[in-house]
């Protein structure tokens, strides 16, 4: 008994290394057989912006100038029914972040560095002034824009979004650094290549409202997570990409509209995020969307668009 018991450690300890082993030699074929990257799709624009190569929709031909800054794994493709309501009396502008969508990847990818994307958007668009929108991260982005050049800003509307390097997401840059390749690199691409996760992630935060994703749908979500360039960019974007509260706060101190909207049922911030950020930034209370969750702007653009000063 004493011989069989002493045995098991040693049992133990060699099934799990190989256990690792078979797992390590699985995660290296896997990703050589996936290595390829996926093209961008044809006929999208781009301009340097601040030197980055960025990818950019636009709708409408008259009125005022609409600039839509989107959030994590999203691009301004995420943005299309907003901008058709917009369209009808601005002009609306839309742009890929860099870490997300088809712009170039160039670090640093936190929200200053967007900022300077996004002014030097305006600068390639020829825009001396626009209503500045930022969708969940993207209300950093937007928000550090206003902040460094308060003259080019008509209006500001924090969407989904408190401006904040604080809250969901947080955990991710700790996480990277547990999971290393190759294994981070097979379990992202599991994820990506499996329709079945990107359409629980997309109806989680976009609700019963939105439309089911088709295939089509599905590989406007996944193709910009699949080009050159993306999976080195995803592990070195931020957790969490917004400014320190005391930062946001200087926004209550600039002459311009603001407004604040968030989804009723969005579980990413907490409920009483909406009144806190609308009393930091010196906005009207905020716009409580019904029915709503993260992504109100796929499920609820009428009401998006409305907001929107």
């Amino acid at each position: 008994m004493r011989l069989l018991i002493a045995t098991w450690p040693r049992r133990l300890l060699t099934a799990a290394l190989a256990l690792v082993l078979a797992g390590t030699a699985f995660s290296f074929g896997y990703n050589a057989a996936t290595a390829g990257r996926a093209r961008e799709p044809a006929g999208l624009e781009f301009v340097s912006a601040a030197g980055i190569r960025t990818r950019y929709r636009h709708w409408g031909t008259q009125g005022p100038p609409v600039v839509l800054v989107h959030g994590a794994a999203e691009s301004a493709d995420t943005w299309e029914g907003v901008a058709d309501v917009l369209a009808r009396n601005r002009h609306v502008y839309a742009l890929d972040v860099t870490g997300w969508g088809y712009s170039e990847r160039r670090g640093p990818f936190d929200a200053e560095h967007q900022a300077t994307q996004l002014l030097g958007l305006l600068d390639a668009l020829h825009l001396p002034r626009a209503t500045l929108v930022g969708h969940s991260t993207g209300a950093g982005v937007v928000a550090a824009a206003a902040l460094r050049a308060p003259g080019r800003v008509d209006g500001l509307v924090l969407l989904d979004g408190d401006a904040l390097d604080t809250g969901a997401g947080a955990g991710a840059d700790g996480l990277r650094s547990v999971l290393l390749d190759p294994y981070r690199t097979t379990l992202l691409r599991l994820a990506v290549r499996s329709d079945w996760i990107i359409r629980r992630i997309y109806a989680s935060q976009c609700g019963p409202a939105c439309p089911r994703l088709d295939r089509a749908g599905v590989d406007r979500w996944r193709r910009p997570l699949q080009v050159a360039g993306a999976e080195h960019g995803l592990w070195h974007v931020p957790g969490v990409v917004g400014l320190p509260a005391s930062r946001v706060a200087g926004l209550a101190r600039l002459p311009v509209r603001k407004a604040v909207v968030f989804g009723a049922d969005d579980d990413v911030f907490p409920r009483s995020s909406p009144w806190e950020t609308a009393r930091r930034i010196g906005a009207p209370p905020p716009v409580i969307i019904p029915g709503a969750r993260h992504l109100s702007l796929i499920s609820h653009p009428a009401q998006v668009a409305a907001a929107v000063p």
